[in-house]
């Protein structure tokens, strides 16, 4: 049943993607590129996007919050961290120069991916070699942790 709600869940998030021009990078281009104010290129369709993403968000937050456990798993898995670090910044940060320079995020490269576009196939080749990518330098050991010659004595 799990598996049912979350295919019904990603149908009405990429339909929500496509009805609203989302998973069209030259809409999103438009929106960050802030020159376009003055020639009246700007298109600002996607900070009322957001503002509804979040607007659903806080209220789905705040519900689920107060239920015991979810109703598809056993406990919640929230994260736990409160500091910043090197990767709680430069991930956001490598995630926004993507997505200003193609255009694309993870979920409307999906969709557009669905609809057959060219551009989505490489962008989500990139996404899926830069993932591979973090996972493998996240993964490796480190030069402090690997033994020396001299500790081996």
């Amino acid at each position: 049943m799990a598996i049912v709600a979350q295919f019904a869940i990603g149908l009405i998030f990429g339909l929500g993607l496509v009805l609203s021009g989302m998973s069209d990078p030259a809409k999103v281009l438009n929106f960050l590129d802030l020159a376009g104010i003055r020639s009246g290129s700007w298109d600002p369709s996607l900070a009322f996007v957001m503002a509804g993403a979040v607007a659903v968000t806080f209220v789905g937050y705040n519900r689920i919050q107060r239920q015991p456990r979810p109703v598809f798993g056993e406990k919640f898995y929230l994260p736990t961290q409160q500091e910043l670090d090197l990767r709680i910044i430069s991930g956001p940060a490598i995630f926004g120069v993507g997505w200003g320079l193609a255009g694309f995020c993870p979920g409307p490269a999906l969709t557009a991916l669905g609809l057959g576009s060219s551009a989505a196939m490489i962008f989500v080749a990139a996404m899926i070699g830069g993932m591979w990518l973090a996972r493998w330098l996240a993964n490796r050991p480190s030069l402090s942790r690997v033994a020396r010659p001299a500790d081996q004595a």
